[in-house]
């Protein structure tokens, strides 16, 4: 297909998402073109876990005349794969790999969109030798017969990632990867996103935290109570009244060689 005709990875269009009784996602409208980096930027409860679920088809939109939701390019989608075209990086997922499986096997559970490998999978050789393809690329070879529990949450993450990358998604979806990270292992997840942004797989990552958008990302998505408040280039939206009116408080923000931090 023409890079021209090449369908957008999301075209939302004026979305209501509930989660329970309360309203989420309001008047949600957000197209992300299949080859761009994007970052949402908010803060706790503004929305963004939402936003993942109804990517992730967790959660979905009220049926409204006015409203439409693709994802690249279909409106419809069997769970299973979709799920083999857009790795999914979480927090609900880090939560979910504890134990006893070894990272070579979370890493083959994205085949089967689990989190370990159980009685009913089989795993053809083939699977198995892009298992180790996708930790050899992350320089993680070493921890495939660690078991989870006996790696640090750096570790795990980047195991995480490479469960992510092992069916050659389309696009990565970041969700709060810094979560409970160490400097050091904040440091090496960030440059695992800007290695693959640059090797040319599209990241939208969702986070609270600005250190999180690594200089390939070049537009930013404000979101606060559920609504877009911004959406432009990088360098256009992060400025520091916006970024104090977004979190509520007085901030001051520094930039350096594409990264920016705040306090």
């Amino acid at each position: 297909m023409e890079k021209g005709l090449t369908p957008p990875l999301l075209d939302f269009r004026n979305l209501r998402v509930m989660r329970g009784q309360k309203v989420a996602l309001d008047d949600f409208s957000l197209r992300i073109e299949a080859d761009e980096h994007v970052a949402i930027l908010g803060p706790n409860g503004c929305g963004k876990s939402t936003l993942i679920k109804t990517i992730t088809r967790e959660c979905y939109p009220l049926a409204q005349s006015e409203s439409s939701m693709s994802i690249l390019g279909q409106d419809s989608w069997d769970v299973f794969s979709l799920r083999s075209l857009l790795g999914i990086v979480s927090n609900d997922l880090m939560f979910s790999c504890t134990g006893d499986a070894c990272g070579r096997d979370v890493v083959l559970s994205g085949f089967f969109s689990s989190t370990a490998i159980y009685p009913n999978h089989t795993v053809d050789p083939k699977q198995r030798e892009m298992a180790d393809v996708a930790l050899a690329e992350l320089k993680i070879s070493h921890l495939a017969e660690r078991p989870v529990c006996e790696m640090s949450s750096g570790e795990a993450r980047r195991v995480l990632i490479a469960r992510a990358l092992v069916h050659k998604p389309r696009a990565l979806l970041f969700d709060e990867p810094c979560n409970s990270l160490d400097l050091a292992a904040q440091q090496k997840v960030r440059h695992t996103m800007s290695a693959l942004a640059r090797s040319g797989t599209a990241i939208m990552l969702v986070t609270h935290e600005l250190a999180d958008i690594v200089p390939e990302i070049q537009r930013v998505v404000l979101l606060s109570r559920g609504h877009i408040v911004a959406d432009g280039p990088k360098e256009e939206i992060l400025q520091v009244e916006r970024l104090a009116g977004l979190f509520g408080v007085s901030v001051e923000m520094a930039r350096r060689d594409g990264h920016y931090h705040l306090w």
